[in-house]
Parts: C-alpha cells; structure tokens; sequence
C-alpha cells in the first residue's frame, strides 16, 4: 500500500478484490480498481453508486470547503450518466468543530443538494476524539435510472473519439494556490496567483458528465483524480480493453494551472484533478457532445482517439501510469513549510 492517497492495483487485486462478500445475482456491476461506482439492478432499474470519504479543509473557509466535499461525493456516481438523486452521509467529526461551522457545512450541502434534486436518505453525526481534518466521515452518493442511461466505465471501444474537459491539475491547483497564496507570492505574478485560485470552482465534473451523457453516445466516463489526467487515460483504456491515442497538444490547460504546479514541483499531467472528465464518445457524435459542453461554458476538446490494442500512447509515446500522485507528499511539504513560517 502506499503512504500516501488510494491503494494501487497489486494491492487492491491481492487484499481487497478477492474478499467481496456474498456473489450476488443483482450486482451488474462490481469494484474494480480505478473504477468510480458499482451498480445493482433493482427491478427495472440501475442503481449506480460510489463511496467517498468527506473531505473538509476550513482553511479554505467551511461554505467554500463544504461546496468541494459535497461534490466530490456526486462525481463519481455523476460518471454513471444517469443523475445522482440520493445522499446517505456519515460525519465523523472532530471535537473542534463549532455549531455555527458545521451549520455552515450541512446549509451548503442542503443547497447543493437542491440545486442537483439529491435527497438526503440517512447518515450518522457525532464529534468524536481522534477525529481530524481534512477526513471526517464517508458517504455514498446514488443514481437511480433506467438501464438505456447508464454509461460503463469499461465501455470504450475501438474507433471512438477521447474528449477532455479542463485539462490537468485543476484540484492540485486549486487548492494549493487557495492554501497556500501566502508562500506564492512574491515568485508569481499577482494575476497568475488569481487565476490558479480561481481554478477552485472548477473542482467539480459533475456538470461536464450529465452535459456530455445527456447530449450524445458517450461510451466511458471518468473523473480525473489520483494521478490526474495520465492516471484517468490510462485506466479508461485499461477498463475498456483499447489502446488511446492522445495529442497532448489539444488539451485543454486552464490559466494558472501550469504556472502553479511549476511552482509547486508537481507534475500537472499526473497531479490530481478532480473535475476534469475523460470521456470516449462514438465518433459520430463528438461534435454534439462538445456543441453541449460549449454551450455549458465548460472547456471541453477532441483530444485523440480509441483503438484496437492497449495502454496510453500521448505523442506517440508510451505512457504508463504514474502510479503515484505528487499532490499528497507536496500538500504535506508546504503545510510545514507554512507552519514552521508562522
């Protein structure tokens, strides 16, 4: 396992995968590893749904933090096409934590949960000793729809087209230059600092995956999260059994972003960058999808294509994953760097 952020594959293949539980015939769709969500079939129905822990950071301020952990949890039910329509919650929180935050924290919820039609099912809150920031609970987040909706995650197929939204790097660049503005200044300019900043709100997929199902033939979806953009391309290829050939040039990269992680010392195409969204679409429907995505206002290109075979191959050259992801071991380094300046 490593140190630092989710197991890897060898890990998850050796000590979690075999131990499931009971085989079950309704369960059409299981944990995989680098997979965002697991379906049961309910009558009629798919009932897609994803766990996630609850990621706080007050030092952001708790509605800006509560807007971030509230949509981590809706992104990767979100990649199932269908919308997601119920909340179950846990908070674990620590002693700290006041009335008035964590009423700041549930308002937030409730309002984005509105805004998505989510309803709150049950859940657990306590304080509890122990307990710290930024990991203080679970949750699982639920899709409910019909079948024809449902977009696989290994459902990528030779002769597909791969679209990106957002580019690389926005959840490392965001919130590191939110967290840490103070150490940047001085060594980036005062408008590349703002607009590494403003790549906070970006942090959300969810938007880009219910534009693109809803437009067109999308085939796979996957948010972009550990091991960022080179991570999410490896493991669509990897889900759907084809070989994805990507022009790095085509991506989109958001102001900001590539500045910050210069500074940072991270490398953007492996940095974590949850709201961005790997998607494969068949090819006669791209331009809808992207027609879509544009009216959304949300950065969005063709970015290569699927074919037969398997892995990564960006430029020409073969891409593997990068198995780490830099942004854990540098949030770690520049929280020192921060306390031991104070």
């Amino acid at each position: 396992m490593s140190d630092l952020g989710k197991v890897d594959r060898e890990f998850f293949d050796e000590y979690i995968y075999p131990y499931l539980g009971a085989d079950r015939d309704d369960v059409s769709l299981s944990p995989q590893h680098g997979v965002d969500f697991g379906v049961v079939d309910v009558g009629e129905k798919a009932v897609a749904m994803a766990t996630d822990p609850v990621f706080l950071m007050p030092s952001v301020g708790f509605e800006k933090a509560a807007w971030f952990a509230f949509h981590i949890l809706m992104s990767d039910v979100a990649v199932s096409g269908i919308p997601p329509s119920h909340l179950s919650i846990d908070f674990n929180l620590p002693p700290e934590i006041t009335d008035e935050q964590f009423e700041t924290v549930w308002s937030t919820f409730d309002e984005e949960a509105k805004k998505l039609g989510v309803s709150v099912v049950t859940g657990h809150t306590a304080r509890y000793a122990g307990c710290n920031y930024p990991m203080v609970g679970g949750a699982t987040a639920i899709s409910v729809g019909d079948h024809e909706d449902l977009v696989r995650p290994d459902g990528a197929q030779a002769g597909d087209r791969v679209v990106i939204t957002k580019g690389p790097a926005v959840e490392a660049t965001g919130l590191m230059a939110t967290q840490f503005e103070s150490l940047m200044e001085g060594d980036l300019p005062a408008e590349t600092i703002d607009a590494a900043k403003d790549r906070f709100y970006d942090m959300s997929p969810v938007k880009d995956a219910l534009t693109a199902a809803a437009a067109g033939p999308v085939t796979a979806m996957h948010d972009a999260t550990e091991c960022g953009v080179y991570g999410g391309l490896y493991e669509v290829a990897r889900a759907g059994g084809v070989r994805l050939e990507i022009d790095r040039d085509e991506i989109p990269v958001l102001p900001g972003v590539l500045e910050a992680c210069e500074f940072f010392g991270m490398d953007p195409w492996a940095a974590i960058s949850e709201g961005t969204l790997v998607l494969t679409v068949a090819e006669d429907g791209v331009d809808d999808v992207l027609d879509a995505l544009a009216a959304e206002d949300i950065p969005a290109a063709d970015v290569g294509y699927a074919t037969e075979g398997s892995s990564v191959f960006v430029d020409g050259d073969h891409v593997e994953h990068p198995g780490v992801d830099p942004f854990w071991g540098t949030f770690e380094e520049y929280m020192g760097k921060l306390e031991s300046r104070d």
